[in-house]
C-alpha cells in the first residue's frame, strides 16, 4: 500500500471550497489527557457543589471575618491609649523621627509638609476641629473623617505608627511656618 492509497483510504466525504477532509484518530496521549480533564471536572463540580469544598466567595469571607478581627483588636489598642502614655511619646526624640516619617509619606499631601494645612486643615496652631487632647487626635487618625476626605489609617498603620505621628504632631504645634492656613474649628489649650 503507498502513501497515496493510504491517503484516499482516509480521506472522508466531506468536502468544502474544494478541501477534503482526512480521518485520522487523535493521538493517544491527547485522548488521554481529555479523559482525565473529563474525571477531574466531575470530582470538582461534585466536591465544590454537593460536599464540604468551600467556594472561593467563603474563603473570601473567612479570611475578611479573620482581617476584621485583627483590624478591631489593633484599632482597640490605639484607642485605648492614654493622655499621659501619648504625652511620654511627644519627650522621645526617635518617636517625632518615626512620626515625620510616617507624616511625610501618609499626612503631608493633605497637611502640608510642616503641618501648615492644604486641604486638610493647619495642625500646627491651637485650633482643633475634632479635639486638640493627643487621645483625639489619635482617635482621629485611627478612625479619620469620611465626611470631609480623611480616610481612617487605622486599618493602614500599625498602633505604634500612628502614636508617634501623634506625638509628631504635638512637636510642631506652634512652630508658625510660612504661609499657613487660617485657623479653623475652636481653641484648645492644655
Amino acid at each position: 500500500m503507498t502513501q497515496k492509497d493510504d491517503e484516499q483510504k482516509n480521506l472522508t466525504d466531506h468536502e468544502y471550497d474544494g478541501i477534503r477532509e482526512y480521518d485520522y484518530q487523535l493521538p493517544t496521549w491527547w485522548l488521554n489527557l481529555f479523559y482525565a480533564s473529563i474525571v477531574f471536572a466531575a470530582g470538582y463540580f461534585i466536591w465544590y457543589q454537593w460536599m464540604d469544598g468551600r467556594s472561593i466567595q467563603e474563603e473570601y469571607q473567612a479570611e475578611k471575618a479573620k482581617l476584621d478581627i485583627i483590624l478591631a483588636n489593633e484599632a482597640s489598642k490605639s484607642a485605648t491609649v492614654s493622655e499621659a502614655d501619648l504625652l511620654a511619646l511627644v519627650k522621645e526624640p526617635a518617636q517625632i523621627k518615626a512620626g515625620k516619617e510616617v507624616f511625610q509619606n501618609r499626612c503631608a499631601v493633605c497637611h502640608g509638609a510642616q503641618g501648615q494645612g492644604l486641604i486638610g486643615p493647619n495642625l500646627t496652631d491651637e485650633y482643633w476641629l475634632h479635639g486638640g487632647k493627643l487621645a483625639q487626635i489619635a482617635q482621629t487618625v485611627t478612625n479619620g473623617i469620611p465626611e470631609k476626605g480623611m480616610p481612617p489609617w487605622g486599618p493602614l498603620l500599625t498602633p505604634q505608627q500612628i502614636h508617634s505621628v501623634v506625638a509628631y504632631i504635638r512637636s510642631i504645634r506652634g512652630s508658625n511656618p510660612p504661609n499657613a492656613k487660617a485657623a479653623q474649628g475652636e481653641l484648645y489649650k492644655e
